[in-house]
Order: structure tokens, then C-alpha cells, then sequence
């Protein structure tokens, strides 16, 4: 679960390290910015690091690392989400084509039905795809949960109005469901989410219904602006980051932190339903510069 690109870089940079001159907080920049670091909080972890060199009279490459790493870690911020027994908690999990956001959905199921024993039901929501519908059918089998699904087609909301009737009936546990995500058709996108909203809203359990974004680790800076859309449309409460395991970067976990102030849940580090871990910001700031 490395970040390679990004830590040889400053691995590089800190071979040539004389000391906290100039030159060395340019590249610094630079390298952050290489890194997925957007380019406004580059140059703000840039200043705070000179300010601290300065203050604190830090020379060393451990030192300036450690400086770093202390900066760093405040920006990524940190949830966990804890389905409360005997209610209706419904997750709607957002996200563009192509991020692993059905994957992600029964690696999810996976990881609550196995540690909380929680019961779950999982709704196929993005009926724009029939593939969509077939691979949650596929992941409900496999993780042995039931799925509630419409035609291909149909309309979104009531699968997640069926969805959360059906949890209500049986007594409560976590619907997980999956929507659509095809931010070419922003507009039309929007609309289908914030009536969904607005459904999930009335059939979850006060205090029981969470937005998880997936995020894509390898997209960079397009991963942030693809969380200002759906935060923007409806509000995201969590960030699922999957591929983390095949990214060179990976600092859009930084950027989505100080930036959209949007807190990381999980971490995806592979295709199996096992490779899914509640989101660490001190191992992952440790990564992302090196120190592991």
C-alpha cells in the first residue's frame, strides 16, 4: 500500500537536502503538487513548513519530515459509520462510473454483516446500467444478503423506497445502495440524486441515513472535483478511497480534507471483499510521505 511516486519524490528531494534553503521549499511545492496535493494546499503546507523550519530551527531530514508529516495530519480528517441495532440506517453511496462503487458496495456488505452482524439489504439504484443491476445481484449472492431491485430503467427512488420498507419490516439493518454516476449528464444526475435524497431521508431512522462517496485514489485533482459535485448536489458525510493499492499518489485525501472538509471511512486495497479497512490518517500521512 504504497504511495511510490509521490514518496520517491520526496525521497529524491530530501537526497539532495543542504539544509532549509530556498530552492528545497520550491520543489518541496512541486513535489506535493505531483502529488495530488492540490495546488492552493501545496503551497499552504509549503509556507507552514518554512514557518516551522524557521521557528523551531529544524535542519535535519528527520526533523523536516517529521515537521511534515505534523502539518499533514490534521488536514485528513477521519469517520467511522456504526449501524445502531434495531434501525432503519440507510447509505447511499455515491460516485462516478468506473470508481469500483459496486465493488465497494459489497465490500461494505461484507465488512459490517461479518463485524457487527448487522443485517443487510442492498438496493440497486442505478437502473440507468443493467450491468449495474447485475453485478449488485451478483455481489448480494455472493456475500449471501438480499437485493432489492427494479427493471433496468425504472425509477431510482422507489427501489430505495422499497429498500427501506423492506429493512423497516424486518426489523432494522443497514440498506447499502448503489446509484447512478454519469457526471456527463450532470444536470439530469443531479436531480435523479436530490429526489433520492429526499426518499432515503423519510425511510431511514433519525440520525440513521449517511452519503459515502467513492473516490478513486489513482484520479487526483478529478476525484476532488467530482466531490464538489455531489457534495454540492446532496452533501457527502464519508469518502470511501478505493485502488488505494495501485495509486503513485494519493493526495487527494489531503485535499478533500482541508478543502471540502470531507472525512475518509474506508480504504480499498484490492478486489476482494476482505480488502476493505477503516481509513487510518496517520498510517496513510505515514505513506503518503515515506515514513513506512
Amino acid at each position: 500500500m504504497k504511495n511510490k511516486s509521490f514518496a520517491a519524490g520526496l525521497k529524491k528531494l530530501f537526497g539532495l537536502y543542504k539544509g532549509p534553503e530556498e530552492s528545497f521549499f520550491e520543489d518541496l511545492t512541486d513535489t506535493l503538487i505531483e502529488g495530488d496535493i492540490g495546488a492552493k494546499t501545496a503551497l499552504e503546507i509549503e509556507a507552514s513548513l518554512r514557518e516551522l523550519c524557521k521557528k523551531e530551527k529544524l535542519v535535519s531530514e528527520d526533523d523536516v519530515l517529521n515537521g511534515l508529516y505534523n502539518i499533514l495530519l490534521p488536514y485528513v480528517k477521519v469517520t467511522s459509520l456504526i449501524p445502531e441495532k434495531d434501525k432503519v440506517s440507510i447509505y447511499l453511496v455515491l460516485g462516478v462510473n468506473g470508481v469500483g462503487k459496486t465493488t465497494s458496495i459489497g465490500k461494505m456488505a461484507h465488512y459490517y454483516k461479518q463485524k457487527y452482524g448487522t443485517p443487510i439489504i442492498l438496493a440497486a439504484g442505478d437502473t440507468f446500467r443493467a450491468a449495474a443491476i447485475e453485478q449488485l445481484k451478483f455481489h448480494g449472492e455472493k456475500n449471501d444478503v438480499r437485493v432489492v431491485a427494479h427493471q433496468h430503467g425504472g425509477d431510482p427512488g422507489a427501489v430505495i423506497f422499497d429498500a427501506g420498507d423492506a429493512m423497516a419490516s424486518s426489523g432494522g439493518g443497514l440498506v447499502l445502495a448503489d446509484t447512478a454516476g454519469r457526471l456527463h449528464n450532470k444536470e439530469n444526475l443531479v436531480r435523479e440524486l436530490q429526489k433520492i435524497d429526499r426518499i432515503a431521508k423519510t425511510k431511514a431512522s433519525e440520525g440513521c441515513y449517511k452519503k459515502i462517496l467513492v473516490l478513486d485514489a489513482t484520479t487526483g485533482q478529478n476525484g476532488l472535483r467530482q466531490a464538489e459535485v455531489f457534495h454540492e448536489a446532496i452533501g457527502v458525510d464519508a469518502v470511501f478511497l478505493t485502488k488505494y493499492d495501485s495509486t503513485a499518489k494519493g493526495g487527494v485525501a489531503v485535499t478533500a480534507g482541508k478543502e471540502l472538509n470531507l472525512p475518509m471511512l474506508f480504504v480499498g486495497t484490492g478486489e476482494k471483499y476482505e480488502n476493505i479497512s477503516p481509513f487510518s490518517a496517520e498510517n496513510y500521512v505515514k505513506e503518503f510521505i515515506g515514513k513506512i
